[in-house]
């Protein structure tokens, strides 16, 4: 059962695009006060003094959550108040459908849409490079990469951000999309996940809209923070990867597959290339990609991956790309790159995998442009 608690918002401790962070003191006897995340779009500005509702289901369980419950709804605020005037909007597209919070959004090919006529028009990614990886800590590597990579005195890449909803389904969860927001040409959100600059229905139709709408050279493809899984080969929602390289060869786009690797992970399943990218890459993608196999890796795990990585060779085309760079670049980076709890130099096969995918793809851009 979801759990519900009320509370009074004594503080905002943090904002940032599409979220605030509260501290909110608890009606409940002896809890004190809390960490909670609100969504504005959702349940309007929250101020000092407010009564919220509060899902507090996940930190009672020790979820990961970051900690936080989460504002359900301003309970002394009227719906208009909420919504600064209007509440109602121009969409139709439910977003968390049949849930308590299900959100109405517009989406990008829905009649109202002021962008349906280029849908409309755009029946193919024309070979536009899609990097996908299975979480979403990949995200800004390989953005590094794609920028490390692009030759001096040519314009930037313009690089779009498309979310599924494996992992955090509000796109304003991730603070990492928000510090790369000025690197990024727009977002999408798709299937359950929302809160994107633009909102599809499918991978197939938020893939079509990066090209159609956001003019994107590059799109970079993961499941949003957060992910659920239980151990075993397809117990992950990172599997979706597989479904989204077969999306991609649907609509005529290039895949490139950023392998999940490590040498410091201490489950040995996740040891060269993860079993995760395993089953994505070598059961549930149908279509080709280019896996990329980073150099310049540790002998131990250059070696552990190279026995892996055959077993991909048959499906898809294995492309070893140069990592001469990348490492400097991740670390200049003011980013504070993090996968698991493991920060960059801890974990440096990782990143350097996800910032290689990112240079395969700008490769590909370039000569997609010219």
């Amino acid at each position: 059962m979801i759990r519900l608690r009320e509370g009074r918002v004594e503080a905002v401790v943090a904002t940032w695009s599409g979220a605030r962070e509260l501290k909110v003191r608890l009606d409940e006897p002896g809890q004190g006060s809390a960490r909670a995340l609100a969504y504005p779009a959702l349940v309007g500005e929250p101020a000092v003094g407010d009564r919220v509702l509060l899902n507090t289901s996940a930190v009672s369980l020790g979820l990961g959550t970051g900690g936080y419950h989460l504002v359900v709804a301003l309970l002394d605020r009227t719906d208009t108040e909420r919504a600064n005037g209007d509440p109602t909007g121009p969409g139709h597209l439910v977003k968390a459908r049949y849930t308590p919070l299900q959100a109405i959004v517009l989406g990008v090919d829905e009649e109202a849409s002021p962008h349906r006529a280029a849908m409309a028009a755009t029946p193919d990614l024309a070979n536009l490079p899609v990097v996908v990886a299975d979480l979403h800590s990949a995200l800004p590597a390989v953005l590094i990469g794609v920028r490390a990579s692009t030759p001096a005195g040519e314009p930037p890449l313009r690089v779009a951000y498309l979310m599924t909803d494996g992992g955090a389904l509000p796109l304003w969860f991730s603070r990492t999309v928000d510090r790369l927001r000025p690197e990024l040409c727009g977002t999408v959100t798709t299937g359950q996940a929302f809160g994107g600059d633009l909102e599809a229905v499918t991978v197939h139709s938020g893939l079509l809209a990066c090209r159609a709408v956001l003019d994107a050279d590059v799109v970079v493809v993961t499941q949003g923070p957060g992910n659920l899984g239980v151990g075993t080969p397809w117990g992950f929602s990172g599997v979706v990867v597989g479904e989204v390289v077969n999306a991609v060869a649907a609509l005529g786009g290039h895949s490139v597959a950023s392998l999940r690797l490590s040498d410091a992970d201490t489950r040995e399943r996740h040891r060269g290339i993860s079993h995760h990218s395993r089953t994505a890459y070598g059961k549930v993608a149908l279509a080709p990609a280019d896996v990329v196999v980073p150099d310049g890796l540790p002998p131990a795990l250059a070696a552990a991956v190279a026995r892996d990585v055959a077993e991909l060779g048959d499906r898809h085309r294995i492309v070893d790309v140069s990592t001469a760079g990348l490492a400097d670049a991740l670390r200049a980076s003011p980013l504070p790159l993090s996968t698991m709890g493991r920060r960059l130099d801890e974990d440096l096969g990782y990143f350097l995998a996800a910032a290689a995918a990112g240079r395969h793809a700008a490769g590909l851009a370039a000569k997609r442009r010219h």
